[in-house]
């Protein structure tokens, strides 16, 4: 299985020794490892939505060990929080688990139609904390995506150079998009694509829908036949957006769900030939030994593809 991640790393070329040993650390961590494949435990929600409605469905959750924990319980290729979530369990857990310092977050507590993170945290955070990658989100589609652009291009180029990973959730959002356009297929691999090309190693995205956003986008679709009927076919017109399949693409476990969506879900990602799931409020808003038996089954139906 180690043949499958050299063969990612291959595809890296421009990046220092530094960049490629976390990420094969990330890729060779957990359940997954060697496959190709990645369950990332993302828990940031507590900044983004507030401590109740992200933990009180199971309390042991405001705890930021209780999130390390079941990350390297599960077998998670990595453990993604902002700062204080990370500074809280860093030296506990030093080398357990590859992690990633989120960089920039934003709060529900004021809504705007063309919203901006806050920068949240450093590249020197994420030394000091011994992360293998940092995160940070952009929104393509709000007005202020040049000013998120330019602030990853520094971010990511810092990073680079002091030999981390890079995590780019590339989430699309603002006054340029409806809600419904925010998941529209050509909307999302729109936003992968952008994502690639401003040089994330691992892209972070939502599972697209049928739906077509842009009229210009549509008469391409249609005029090509680009297959988009089946979440298979949808996943896999993404992960061929970001330079043909060369990128790792992972996707979003969005609001919280039945089991059974879940797994319908992740089943339809990984026969597209999605690398993965970074999956949160599914996973750690139910009690430990359901969110381990949940995510051992999303890691079996990605290692089936693998």
């Amino acid at each position: 299985m180690t043949n499958r991640v050299d063969e990612i790393l291959g595809w890296y070329g421009a990046d220092n020794p530094g960049v490629l040993k976390n990420l094969r650390w990330m890729l060779e961590t957990g359940r997954l490892g060697g496959t190709g494949k990645m369950v990332i435990l993302p828990v940031d929600q507590g900044f983004e939505h507030g401590p109740a409605r992200s933990f009180a469905k199971n309390p042991p959750g405001y705890d930021p060990l209780y999130h390390y924990q079941l990350a390297i319980d599960a077998g998670c290729n990595a453990y993604a929080a902002p700062l204080g979530f990370l500074e809280a369990g860093a030296r506990i857990f030093a080398g357990r688990i590859p992690t990633i310092l989120k960089l920039n977050n934003s709060e529900s507590l004021l809504s705007t139609p063309d919203p901006k993170p806050a920068v949240t945290g450093s590249v020197d955070d994420a030394l000091r904390l011994g992360c293998a990658a940092i995160g940070f989100t952009i929104y393509p589609g709000s007005a202020e995506r040049n000013e998120m652009y330019m602030e990853f291009r520094e971010i990511a180029e810092e990073a680079k150079a002091a030999g981390l990973a890079v995590v780019l959730w590339s989430y699309p959002r603002g006054s340029g998009l409806t809600k419904e356009g925010e998941t529209a297929i050509d909307v999302i691999a729109y936003a992968a694509q952008i994502a690639a090309q401003l040089g994330a190693h691992v892209i972070k995205v939502k599972p697209p829908t049928e739906r077509i956003e842009q009229d210009a986008a549509r008469k391409v679709y249609e005029a090509e036949g680009i297959p988009i009927s089946s979440l298979a076919e949808r996943v896999a017109h993404v992960v061929q957006s970001t330079f043909d399949g060369r990128r790792i693409v992972i996707f979003s476990g969005g609001a919280a769900k039945g089991t059974d969506g879940v797994l319908e879900e992740v089943r339809g990602i990984a026969e597209g030939g999605g690398f993965g799931s970074i999956m949160g409020r599914n996973a750690f808003q139910r009690p430990k030994d359901e969110a381990i038996a949940l995510l051992h089954q999303v890691m079996d139906l990605y290692r089936a593809q693998a």
